[in-house]
């Protein structure tokens, strides 16, 4: 038997915030890589959070970074942040 979960993330706007993280990014590869740490971590530390659950650890962690990205007064700590990592 299997259960098929209703996915409440538009395929369309992940897409368009990947986009915008790896353009913000003068490394595809380091963007990616961020984002899978920023994950990583995210799963640790909401472990027990059931609510977070529904949606994966990358697509949240994608949402969370295009977010950051859209605010001003950031945008360049996290241009800056992205080419220093890793």
């Amino acid at each position: 038997m299997h259960i098929q979960r209703q996915s409440s993330v538009d395929s369309a706007e992940l897409s368009r915030r990947s986009e915008e993280l790896i353009k913000a990014s003068s490394n595809r590869y380091r963007a990616v890589v961020q984002v899978a740490n920023r994950a990583k971590r995210r799963r640790y530390e909401d472990f027990d959070n059931f609510d977070e659950h529904q949606i994966k650890p990358v697509i949240r962690a994608v949402f969370e970074m295009s977010d950051e990205l859209m605010q001003p007064e950031i945008i360049s700590d996290v241009s800056s942040s992205m080419d220093r990592s890793i």
